[in-house]
């Protein structure tokens, strides 16, 4: 599924737990860091994929999870050619953001809300600084509530 821009619906999620820090997964041999991310496919809504996606890289499920809040706009950011799969090749030039049998991370952290980004793949930096910037007010307020929660673009 790909818009008349070019871009394939994406949702990225950032995780949050009761101590104001966000869920990090370094994926598969590779030495970048990310929020769980996943497009969107034929017929779903953001929030289904969000919570197919919390299932699918992490293992979460939607009764383990709040929804805090969403971007108010869609997120874009240009995959560079020499990442995007071949299979794809020429279908589309980035993504929009918003358990499983090949998982998609091989470790995962918690870290401070305001990490820097240098361990992010460099293209997708900007993009979760506007999203984490623009997300910051769901912050908890109560630092006793121990269910985790997450925010996500649309």
């Amino acid at each position: 599924m790909i818009d008349r821009d070019g871009y394939r619906p994406n949702v990225g999620i950032i995780i949050c737990n009761w101590k104001n820090e966000v869920f990090w997964g370094k994926r598969v041999k590779e030495h970048s860091w990310q929020f769980p991310q996943g497009g969107i496919k034929a017929g779903e809504t953001p929030e289904r994929a969000m919570y197919r996606e919390l299932h699918e890289e992490v293992g979460l499920a939607a009764e383990h999870v709040r929804i805090l809040g969403r971007t108010r706009d869609w997120l874009r950011y240009e995959v560079p050619e020499q990442w995007v799969r071949r299979e794809w090749r020429g279908n589309y030039k980035g993504q929009n953001l918003r358990a499983s049998e090949k998982p998609e991370f091989d470790a995962w952290r918690w870290n401070d809300y305001w990490v820097p980004l240098a361990s992010v793949i460099e293209f997708k930096r900007d993009v979760y600084q506007l999203a984490l910037n623009e997300l910051a007010k769901f912050l908890h307020r109560n630092p006793h509530e121990r269910r985790p929660n997450v925010a996500s673009a649309p």
